[in-house]
């Protein structure tokens, strides 16, 4: 019979992290966590085959997968000392996805399920009511947005009225009376908007969940992520129902994430955010400002808000000696994620965090340099298209910048670009090859098009471990997020900061670096190589078998191949020497002469120049290989197009411009990939290989 659960905690589990293909990566992450007894609240998980029966046999599943589900149930209960639905001990649980690779913020998840208007009364009973109806209401907003496709404005807008209500700013001034009338006021709008009554059975609720999860796999935004990491389809999701913990039960309650090395720096630092009294999703969602971990973090930014390290000593020298042990299991840098449920620490995650790319380069590095691993392991582990974002523009440090606000440095490197306050805007205005910057008061997973589309993020709220944080560090674009003093309107579409009010359209930089929005573009300049980079490379160019030439046409492409450790030059495409101001028009004048004569003066002002360029070339190579490949443009490149480029020509040549317009006309291609070009151009002028063998 096919094993589709597998149940872990109290010291134990069924899976461990080798099977991550078949749990995905949170159920085999929090297999290998129980086995090796660090605190993580007991659960189960589906298996991803699970997920590949569903959608293969029209979202139907396994037969016996009902039983399997209440034996794990049956084990969690018994772990916990608890009872899922009962009226005096409940067990609530958290519905989650987990695929093989990491997809943040893509899928869905719900919270405290389990409560209904008889289970809601004994957590009251055994914490206060406060903070049981405080529950009840985010079960209740979560499931209905996730299960029952009720959109979560309808709930946000009725927590708003109240507030206004009654006076209240912040959802903490709300008493237990206060989350009881709103509960009732939820259920009434679960009633209008789907037809029945808020499901009570907790059996039912479950299995609803968990059907909402695995089709949450297939969401829009789900794809796209997929698309965009190159992550197959069938893989599917599993499904992990664990005992909730709880970070809201008062000032001895906290929850948080972090990471164990610095994900935009790679510094070994422990690197996060927390929030006392609060779940897991108030800290990337953006809704309450979360504090430092660490006091170092707390001083470098300022904060006057207590870090963890002060306000609960004994949990934090606890997770840090936990982060410690993980880091040294999986031998990587890792995300994880914790709740402290009245002075007891849990682990409810850990996976290999998102980092940029400079972060994974120094990662991999350090790694190695403490004998984690091994040099062959920390090439391996920085993903060549990583690199890529160390060759991005910074902010030239002479540039002067007119500062609009500032929020926190969630990304590093810069971009400029037209602010757009929608996804769909960013997208539409990339496809018309626009550069853009997505202004957001948060984003979510919805805008994984727009962020994709972006140069750059900018949200008002949210902080360095936001979904916008997260999800730009590992897309590469600079990121700047929780700048509160920036107000965006999307109604009328602008951006206010102050006095200043700018509007769609209106062009911006974003320093990911430094956290500051600056007015206008700004000159950027290209980063040079760390050392990191060097030795990587060097443990690469040990253990390769293949020989790297680069394309490079210019001194400064071979001097930069070079630096990259490039042997040489696979192809100099000599038409691309000639772009420059003060050579097109002797181009010109070249492709446009009606006879010999003509070309060849035309060509007498380009042999220095030529020839002056692979002196350049060969001096910087320095007896390295160089393919040079002789002129193959189509030439409609080099024509002129507008009239004052005909004009500029024609005065050089001494001719009318209209005689030109005819030269040109007559040289125009249909296809010019196909047309007169290559071999065919030395044929028929061979004036031009020969000029160009002289200046080799």
């Amino acid at each position: 019979m096919t094993k589709w659960v597998y149940s872990f905690g109290d010291g134990g589990a069924e899976g461990s992290a080798e099977m991550r293909e078949l749990l995905g990566g949170k159920g085999a992450n929090l297999a290998e966590m129980a086995s090796l007894g660090l605190p993580v609240p007991p659960g189960f998980t589906l298996t991803t085959e699970v997920c590949t029966h569903f959608y293969g046999n029209d979202r139907s599943y396994p037969d016996n997968l009902v039983g399997q589900v209440n034996e794990a149930l049956a084990a969690t209960e018994e772990k916990t000392g608890r009872t899922f639905g009962d009226e005096k001990m409940p067990l609530l649980v958290s519905v989650r996805s987990g695929a093989r690779a990491s997809m943040p913020g893509m899928m869905d998840t719900v919270l405290n399920l389990g409560l209904n208007d008889r289970t809601v009364e004994a957590l009251a009973a055994s914490a206060d009511k406060r903070f049981a109806y405080d529950s009840y209401r985010r079960f209740i907003q979560m499931y209905s947005d996730v299960v029952l496709g009720i959109d979560v404005h309808n709930f946000e807008e009725r927590i708003e009225d109240f507030k206004d209500e009654r006076g209240y700013t912040l959802d903490t001034e709300l008493t237990g009376d206060d989350w009881a009338e709103l509960v009732h006021d939820y259920k009434v709008i679960v009633e209008r908007d789907h037809g029945a009554p808020f499901p009570q059975d907790p059996h039912d609720q479950l299995w609803g969940a968990i059907g909402a999860v695995f089709e949450s796999w297939m969401t829009p935004r789900a794809i796209t992520y997929r698309r965009l990491h190159a992550i197959p389809e069938d893989w599917g999701t599993g499904v992990t129902v664990q005992a909730m913990v709880f970070g809201n039960m008062g000032d001895t309650s906290a929850t948080g994430v972090a990471f164990t090395r610095n994900p935009s720096t790679g510094e070994k630092e422990l690197y996060g955010e927390y929030l006392i009294n609060a779940q897991g999703e108030d800290v990337v969602a953006g809704i309450r400002t979360p504090r430092d971990l660490t006091e170092a973090a707390r001083i470098a930014s300022g904060s006057d808000q207590p870090s963890l390290e002060s306000a609960m000593p004994d949990a934090f020298w606890g997770f840090r000696s936990i982060c410690d042990t993980l880091e040294r299991h999986y031998r990587d840098m890792q995300d994880v994620e914790f709740t402290v449920e009245r002075g007891k620490l849990w682990i409810l995650q850990t996976r290999s965090g998102k980092r940029t790319g400079r972060a994974a380069l120094k990662i991999a590095v350090e790694l190695a340099e403490e004998s984690m691993i091994t040099a062959d392991e920390a090439v391996l582990m920085v993903d060549p298209m990583s690199l890529d974002q160390l060759l991005h523009p910074t902010i030239d440090p002479e540039a002067k910048r007119d500062m609009v606000a500032t929020g926190l440095p969630a990304s590093p490197g810069a971009a400029s670009g037209e602010i757009v306050f929608s996804s769909e805007d960013a997208e539409a205005a990339s496809n018309q090859g626009k550069k853009v910057i997505l202004v957001r008061v948060e984003t979510s997973p919805e805008d994984i098009h727009g962020m994709n589309a972006a140069q750059a993020i900018l949200t008002t709220r949210g902080g360095m471990t936001s979904h916008a944080a997260v999800v730009a560090r590992g897309m590469g674009k600079p990121c700047v997020s929780g700048a509160g003093g920036v107000r965006v309107d999307y109604q009328n579409q602008t951006l206010t900061a102050g006095d200043r009010v700018l509007k769609k359209g209106d062009v911006i930089t974003v320093d990911g670096g430094t956290g500051q929005i600056l007015a206008g573009s700004i000159a950027m300049r290209q980063p040079e190589m760390s050392g990191d980079f060097g030795k990587l490379m060097e443990w690469a160019d040990q253990a390769r078998r293949m020989r790297v030439r680069a394309n490079a046409e210019t001194s400064i492409d071979a001097e930069t191949a070079r630096s990259f450790g490039a042997e040489g030059i696979g192809l100099c495409r000599t038409e691309h020497m000639f772009f420059q101001e003060d050579r097109i028009v002797a181009v010109r004048e070249m492709i446009l002469a009606s006879d010999e004569a003509g070309r060849r003066a035309a060509l007498a002002k380009l042999l220095p120049m030529q020839r002056a360029d692979f002196v350049g070339l060969f001096e910087i190579m320095k007896g390295l290989p160089v393919t040079i490949r002789l002129l193959d443009p189509p030439l409609h490149e080099f024509l002129p197009h507008t009239d004052e480029e005909l004009a500029e020509v024609a005065k050089a040549m001494e001719v009318e411009p209209e005689k030109l317009r005819e030269r040109a006309l007559a040289l125009h291609e249909f296809n010019p990939m196909l047309g007169h070009r290559g071999c065919r151009l030395a044929i028929s002028y061979p004036e031009i290989a020969e000029t160009q063998a002289r200046a080799i």
